[in-house]
């Protein structure tokens, strides 16, 4: 397979990564360097401890990725890094890093928006190209639906109005006493439990726009929690992983129907759930809609993805301006 040679850099929260992608689809090697462990004390990422491991880990990552690839600096053809949104001090280390990095090269720089990176990542190694969709990015700082026409055409059809819904499934372990990242425990526990022993709110499900809201389900929990006794905790999880994958469905499906699409994607952290995964599959089966789910290992914070992006990106000759900074409020639409 031919095309350009990219190296992208990825930091907006707690993960490093590095990536070495040619063209859009022959991934070369991609180097993740988790801190969960670092963080799981605190439960939740601490800015200041994430952008110091950054800056210890970006550099060796870098070269590890050039010796596991093969490829020398002077191979590359573009530098990408994620440009926002995230964590300011994050964001900063691997987007100056890469700039830094293109400058010296003399090579184009292309900043990445992590969200456009999700956006386009169910569409990685298929033999598709982006296109004409709708997106559902579920990830633990963000919550939107998408409308996709083509790379950089994008069209924002909803987003929660509060707790995105990684962070509800968080905040929801930590009051369960469940150790840090807390979705993937709740999603572990909800195989044992019922979920319909709770009756919890779905809210803004039946709202006639395409938003959400999680915060009100949180609290709920919250409320719920002192009143039970016994073995509830599984049942719980179950419940309210169940609410939660309700609501996103269902306005999914209806956004899909809406905007006159023949194609559901969905990516994010969140998109690696189990019942998310098996009741948006059933959804859109009984809908007639296509469906492409991120694969799991690039629904969390990955290089990879930003790589595809920018290579999307590069291809059709766009370039960032070596002036643009970090932007961690940085808007996909």
């Amino acid at each position: 397979m031919s095309g350009p040679l990219i190296l992208a850099v990825e930091t907006s929260c707690d993960e490093t990564a590095v990536a070495i992608l040619r063209g859009p689809g022959e991934l070369l090697v991609s180097e993740i360097s988790s801190q969960i462990k670092e963080h799981r004390k605190f439960g939740g990422v601490v800015p200041e401890v994430a952008s110091r491991n950054h800056l210890a880990k970006i550099e060796p990552l870098i070269l590890s990725a050039f010796g596991r690839s093969a490829c020398s600096p002077a191979m590359l053809d573009c530098i990408a890094a994620t440009r926002g949104p995230g964590l300011l001090t994050s964001l900063l280390v691997g987007h100056s890093a890469a700039k830094g990095l293109a400058i010296a090269l003399g090579r184009p720089f292309i900043g990445v928006n992590h969200l456009e990176g999700h956006l386009l990542s169910p569409f990685f190694g298929t033999i598709d190209a982006p296109c004409r969709s709708v997106n559902l990015i579920v990830s633990g700082g963000h919550t939107l639906l998408v409308e996709i026409d083509d790379v950089g055409s994008y069209r924002l059809l909803g987003r929660t109005v509060d707790d995105a819904s990684g962070e509800a499934f968080d905040k929801v372990a930590k009051l369960l006493g469940l150790p840090y990242p807390g979705g993937p425990e709740i999603d572990r526990l909800s195989k044992f439990g019922d979920p319909t022993r709770f009756d919890l709110p779905r809210s803004m499900s039946g709202s006639a726009d395409f938003n959400f809201s999680f915060s009100g389900l949180k609290t709920a929990v919250r409320y719920l929690l002192p009143k039970l006794k016994g073995d509830f905790l599984a049942d719980l999880c179950a419940s309210f992983q169940e609410a939660v994958v309700d609501v996103l469905v269902r306005k999914t499906i209806r956004a899909a129907a809406v905007s006159g699409v023949k194609l559901v994607t969905v990516s994010g952290g969140v998109s690696c759930n189990s019942r998310l995964r098996f009741r948006i599959a059933k959804a859109t089966d009984d809908a007639g809609f296509e469906l492409k789910l991120a694969e799991p290992w690039l629904s969390t914070d990955n290089a990879a993805m930003i790589a595809y992006a920018a290579a999307e990106r590069f291809a059709r000759g766009y370039r960032s301006n070596l002036a643009e900074d970090a932007d961690p409020n940085l808007s996909l639409v």
